[in-house]
């Protein structure tokens, strides 16, 4: 590495992407991590790293990205940090992706992501002839309400290849953060406001009681001026990305700070979800008694009920858990009035999908050759 200060920088890009399917995140997720507190947080929280412990957080500087190339900059979501390690500037490449669905491809999405910034560093002498590049450490955090199942390692997308070919097979892995599967013990442990984030989104669907403790804890943690632009972040993001995926089509007050946003939920949430929860009984009401005019019989009248009840139930589920997959809309399609019933009663007090709804059937295996 060269004696140059100049040239031995750290920098940590942060990426996050609307997701194809749910509210749009209006570029929320990138103000939140524009901040040193989240990325800081995120690191010491989540990440097992042994090198993490090198890191002088205190340096942390965004960083404008005037030597990023035109292909990564018009990904609007990338943000390029620095920080010292071990007394050095080294680069750091943090790659976040919020996907409401696997990416198969992910792995091969962050080595072109990092070809692009190596690229970019080489042409704007930041890394001159002779020395190395710095290491990368892509970081994935998904918040999807499946399990994360793509391979992580490039090399696991390439067809095996006898050992004289496989030297030349490319290798680049990604860590990955999914907030669904966080160990119960980390998250109880995890003390930044990156944390208090994570249980924000995986605490959503438990309704406004379980989301009031964090807020009242961030409102008191980030009290002064310094915080002032964060807390912004932070009030943008829920009311953006947060109430829109819980009262999708819901009009919003608008907030400006956080306090305000503790008041909201004390006065508003609960009966926004009861109205919710009612309008979705009414419509099946009203759609059974059409059904059963139109047909002249009692049947119809129950089935449009039923499906009333249906439409209201994966209503409630898709703005809590994420699109449903194929197994769960099956299951609530085949159940009977009681059950429908049931489920709807329960909604908030289920932790997760399969909790509520039993757990997901096996995949059929193929037949035997």
């Amino acid at each position: 590495m060269s004696r140059s200060p100049r040239r031995r920088r750290s920098h940590a890009s942060t990426r996050a992407t609307a997701q194809p399917a749910g509210p749009p995140h209006d570029g929320s997720y990138k103000h939140l991590f524009s901040h040193p507190e989240m990325v800081e947080g995120l690191l010491r929280d989540f990440v097992q790293e042994d090198w993490l412990a090198l890191i002088d957080f205190t340096t942390l500087e965004k960083q404008g990205g005037s030597y990023v190339t035109d292909d990564l900059r018009a990904r609007e979501d990338d943000i390029i940090w620095r920080v010292r390690v071990a007394g050095d500037w080294l680069y750091v490449y943090l790659l976040i992706e919020f996907q409401s669905e696997v990416d198969p491809w992910m792995a091969v999405r962050v080595m072109v992501y990092t070809g692009l910034l190596y690229q970019d560093l080489i042409k704007s002498q930041a890394v001159a002839a002779g020395e190395r590049l710095p290491p990368v450490f892509p970081l994935v955090l998904y918040n999807g309400s499946g399990r994360w199942t793509a391979a992580r390692d490039v090399a696991d997308l390439i067809v095996p290849w006898p050992d004289a070919l496989a030297r030349y097979r490319p290798q680049q892995r990604y860590h990955l953060i999914d907030e669904g599967r966080i160990a119960q013990e980390t998250l109880e442990q995890a003390t930044s406001v990156a944390a208090e984030l994570v249980r924000l989104e995986t605490l959503a669907g438990d309704g406004p009681d379980a989301l009031r403790p964090i807020l009242h804890r961030l409102s008191a943690r980030l009290r002064g001026p310094r915080y002032a632009s964060l807390r912004r972040a932070l009030t943008v993001w829920f009311a953006r990305v947060l109430l829109r995926r819980l009262l999708p089509g819901e009009k919003l007050p608008e907030l400006h700070d956080l306090v305000e946003v503790e008041t909201m939920l004390a006065e508003r949430v609960d009966e926004w979800t009861q109205k919710w929860k009612r309008e979705g009984m009414l419509e099946g009401e009203l759609k059974g008694k059409r059904e059963g005019k139109r047909e002249g019989k009692r049947e119809g009248k129950r089935e449009g009920k039923r499906e009333g009840k249906t439409d209201a139930l994966k209503r409630l589920l898709t703005g809590r858990f994420g699109q449903l997959p194929p197994w769960a809309r099956a299951r609530i399609d085949a159940a009977s009035l009681g059950q429908l019933d049931a489920w709807l009663d329960g909604i908030f007090a289920a932790g997760t999908l399969e909790a509520l709804l039993g757990r997901q059937p096996p995949e059929p295996r193929p037949p035997a050759g």
